[in-house]
């Protein structure tokens, strides 16, 4: 029998629910290991360290935070802050000065060039608010001065690929991945129409310069980045939300909270490898950055569960 490609190693208790909601996106502070998570309940990330199995800090005040993203080269923490239609900004490490910035409405993924020093803020918008899905362009270099692009529909997942020099953002509905160029980051640069119902989870592969996109539909869907064109599909085990690519194992991690597990792909065959049991409504995932561990956030024990890769 063959070594499952995750192996549950341990949980970390991370504080209760105060509220609605659990845990959302998170990420991983490279030089330190902590990682951050959106701990949507509490209007608070949460910070955690995986080596020693211990919760560490909260960042409090961030109102419905829905996305924590870590810039190792910038030293910087940014959060979406949902109920308050900013993004939080502030340094690794406990008690940090929050900045917060002006997005649009109700912003959620986010994605960072550090070269330019410009932050993607991916807005949900209200449908009952004509214009109000937007991509909300933060140039820090310029003291937060913002451009908003208009969308045609709910954004999800944003990244930004350094190899590309693009950032690409996945559209619920109608379904499809936006890309915008830095360069010009007034404008969408060119969309790639999804054959499946609500992009959601959206990861890189830079070496074959491909995009994973996991669709509600219940769909793995990868495609040619610079042309859009669709290289594969793959069923899931339900409907999807983040998706973290293993440069260095070459395996692709979908989390999907309905029944609780994470999928687990080779992307070299883009042959399902396993499927893991997490935690029912468990939906999102952080990697480390050199792919040696991965957690799953659970949102009924309000915990962390660490598997090896």
């Amino acid at each position: 029998m063959s070594e499952s490609p995750l192996r549950l190693v341990c949980h970390v208790d991370l504080p209760e629910h105060q509220g609605k909601g659990g845990f959302d996106h998170a990420a991983v502070h490279a030089a330190s290991g902590h990682v951050y998570v959106a701990h949507t309940a509490n209007d608070a990330v949460d910070v955690f360290d995986p080596a020693s199995r211990r919760y560490l800090f909260s960042v409090p005040g961030l109102p419905g935070v829905a996305g924590a993203l870590v810039s190792d080269e910038a030293e910087l923490i940014f959060s979406s802050n949902r109920a308050a239609n900013t993004i939080g900004v502030f340094a690794p490490g406990p008690n940090p000065s929050v900045r917060t910035l002006d997005v649009g409405l109700r912003p959620n993924g986010l994605a960072y060039d550090h070269r330019r020093q410009i932050v993607l803020a991916a807005n949900v918008g209200d449908p009952a608010m004509p214009g109000s899905h937007t991509l909300s362009m933060v140039d820090l270099a310029k003291g937060g001065r913002r451009t908003e692009i208009a969308v045609h529909g709910r954004t999800r997942w944003a990244v930004y690929v350094p190899a590309e020099d693009l950032f690409f953002v996945n559209i619920m509905e109608p379904a499809e991945i936006v890309v915008v160029d830095p360069r010009q980051a007034d404008r969408i640069a060119r969309t790639f129409t999804i054959a499946h119902a609500g992009p959601h989870g959206l990861d890189f592969d830079g070496t074959t310069h491909r995009l994973f996109c996991a669709c509600d539909a219940g769909v793995l869907v990868t495609l040619d980045a610079r042309s859009g064109n669709v290289v594969d599909e793959k069923p899931l085990s339900g409907v999807p939300a983040v998706v973290f690519f293993n440069r260095q194992r070459q395996r692709l991690y979908v989390a999907v909270g309905d029944p609780g597990v994470i999928d687990v792909f080779s992307t070299v065959s883009m042959a399902k490898l396993a499927t893991i049991e997490t935690e029912p409504g468990a939906h999102t995932t952080a990697l480390s950055p050199i792919g040696n561990w991965l957690c799953a956030f659970l949102p009924r024990s309000h915990r962390a569960a660490i598997f090896e890769t």
